[in-house]
């Protein structure tokens, strides 16, 4: 058996019913063999960046998971895909996005996975619902370095 890994899942949705997929998101990661979600951020509403549509809905989740990065990559698309999740073209409007922020203190960097995610230091709605739950991941200058983007935390 595998040594378990912490891990951090980025979630967001901006079409249909965005916090509905990420409820039934937590819940599928929740119910699924080999990952236990130990800690999850509230949910924030986002300006869309580089992409379109409306505002999205974003939270961040911490697991402990005995799965290898790219099986966790696998499990997080099955869930997409059970949401509709479509990939028509790169930052397209989502039903559903699961991203690895994190995973341990692995680096990845293969054609399929990117670890540490290559674009959370840049986004506010990464680093601040991350910094909720694991302030450690989180270096002030990276939070003021997204200061001026547009998130709203949501009750």
């Amino acid at each position: 058996m595998r040594q378990p890994v912490t891990a951090y899942l980025g979630l967001g949705a901006n079409l249909g019913d965005a916090r509905g997929a990420l409820d039934f998101a937590m819940q599928q990661l929740g119910q699924t063999p080999g990952i236990d979600v130990t800690a999850r951020s509230a949910y924030y509403r986002t300006s869309p960046i580089e992409s379109s549509g409306p505002d999205y809905i974003n939270a961040v989740a911490q697991v402990v998971t005995q799965l290898t990065a790219p099986q966790l990559l696998n499990c997080l698309h099955a869930i997409e895909a059970q949401v509709g999740r479509a990939r028509p073209y790169r930052n397209a409007p989502r039903t559903l996005d699961l991203d690895i922020l994190l995973y341990g203190e692995g680096r990845i960097a293969s054609p399929a996975l990117t670890i540490p995610h290559p674009r959370m230091g840049a986004r506010a709605f990464v680093l601040v619902p991350l910094a909720e739950i694991a302030p450690q991941c989180v270096a002030l200058m990276q939070l003021d370095g997204v200061r001026g983007q547009a998130i709203e935390r949501l009750l």
